[in-house]
Order: C-alpha cells, then structure tokens, then sequence
C-alpha cells in the first residue's frame, strides 16, 4: 500500500470540502501523485426579460 503524503491530503480534503459544483483532478505519475487540478463551476439561474 503506498503511503499518501499528509499536506497532499489535507489539501485533496480542503478542496473537496470548498467545491459545490466542479471537478478535482489528481495526476499520478510513478504511484506518486504530482499534481493536483481544481475546476470550480459557477451556476447561474436564466431569467428572462420582460419589455
């Protein structure tokens, strides 16, 4: 089992917990991760103008 480098964590955590709408991409490279990638997306309702 490969042991998860504490502040990698933390900070996989903390973006999970900020995150209402988006993605969280984690990059791997030699079973270590090297990159962590957050996408937040912004929701807005439509409404329509009425003249």
């Amino acid at each position: 089992m490969v042991k998860i480098d504490d502040a990698k964590l933390n900070h996989i955590l903390t973006a999970l917990k900020e995150l209402e709408y988006g993605s969280i991409v984690i990059t791997v490279h030699d079973g270590k991760i090297t990159q962590i990638d957050t996408t937040e997306k912004k929701r807005f309702s439509l409404t329509k103008n009425r003249s």
